[in-house]
């Protein structure tokens, strides 16, 4: 259930994320591939910290919260880089 909720946090991050970008968007036309690049560092980080506490709290080993944070991470940033992907299609 854990894991459902962080990947969850990610799917938030990445829409508060795009909806912010435009006026975040150091390049006016281009929000969401700024968007995207901001994401991936960001929820990477936040992946990081919560296999962190995984290992520091809960007591596993940094083998076994490896697959975690591969779902944790994995799940948002492809959903990131299919949005990217689709938009940029749709632009052409």
């Amino acid at each position: 259930m854990h894991t459902i909720k962080v990947i969850g946090i990610g799917f938030a991050l990445l829409g508060i994320l795009l909806v912010l970008a435009p006026r975040l968007s150091i390049s006016a036309g281009r929000p969401i591939p700024f968007a995207v690049k901001l994401f991936l560092p960001l929820w990477f980080a936040g992946a990081l910290i919560n296999l962190s506490i995984g290992v520091a709290s809960a007591g596993y080993t940094v083998m076994e919260e490896a697959p975690i944070f591969l779902v944790v991470f994995g799940v948002p940033a492809i959903a990131s880089l299919l949005i990217l992907w689709l938009t940029s299609r749709i632009a052409r």
